[in-house]
């Protein structure tokens, strides 16, 4: 990944945090059939090793998890909050016409090893802890319990279980550090009148935490 300095972004906090918010990660593989991506929804142990671990499953009938080899290399890329930045939200823009449109956007680059479970007990515990942390916010959460048993059992034995001791973690944050104080706060009130509250709230993060920075 290009990473120039002033973008790059590599407290632990701050990664997790991405992975955390956005969890569908795409899990890139260099198999005997070439490069794949296949797009999964991630729980994160942060404590699980020197730098965590990924845990997810893929269904049975993907061969992503019989091409794989535990052990292999792989990257897992989550994307955080982005959007388009247009140039006329500079006020500096209408004095000098020196700008152009860009892009803002939060990334996450976990390296790391995968290892194959096909393991029932494996998958039950990542359903089990997929459902609660997504279900937390329903008012009435929907549980495993809920489903039949015997459905429940044949539904788990259609999915692999996929474990990704991270190697390490690597980030960019593209949040208009290269601006002005005045573009940088015009462009914030631009994506909030925008609905884009969320890369408005990841900018002004990203200047708080520079001006925190000694």
């Amino acid at each position: 990944m290009y990473l120039p300095k002033l973008f790059a972004e590599a407290r632990p906090e701050v990664l997790q945090g991405i992975l955390r918010r956005h969890p569908l990660g795409m899990l890139v593989t260099h198999t005997t059939t070439g490069l794949d991506a296949n797009h999964l929804p991630f729980l994160l142990d942060a404590e699980h090793g020197p730098h965590g671990r990924l845990i997810a499953h893929v269904a049975r009938a993907n061969p992503l998890w019989t091409e794989l080899g535990s052990g292999d290399p792989v990257l897992v890329v989550f994307r955080g909050a982005a959007g388009y930045i247009s140039p006329n939200w500079y006020p500096s823009k209408h004095e000098t016409h020196r700008h152009v449109p860009t892009w803002n956007y939060e990334v996450v680059h976990a390296h790391g090893v995968v290892t194959v479970r096909d393991d029932v007990q494996f998958v039950r515990g990542v359903v089990a802890r997929l459902t609660r942390e997504h279900e937390a916010s329903e008012p009435c959460p929907w549980k495993m319990s809920d489903a039949p048993a015997d459905y429940l059992e044949a539904e788990l034995a259609q999915i692999v279980g996929i474990e990704v001791a991270i190697t390490r973690l690597e980030g960019k944050c593209k949040l208009s550090q290269n601006r002005d104080e005045r573009d940088f706060d015009s462009t914030v009130a631009a994506l909030e009148v925008r609905g884009c509250t969320e890369l408005a709230a990841s900018m002004r993060r990203s200047r708080f935490d520079a001006a925190e920075t000694p």
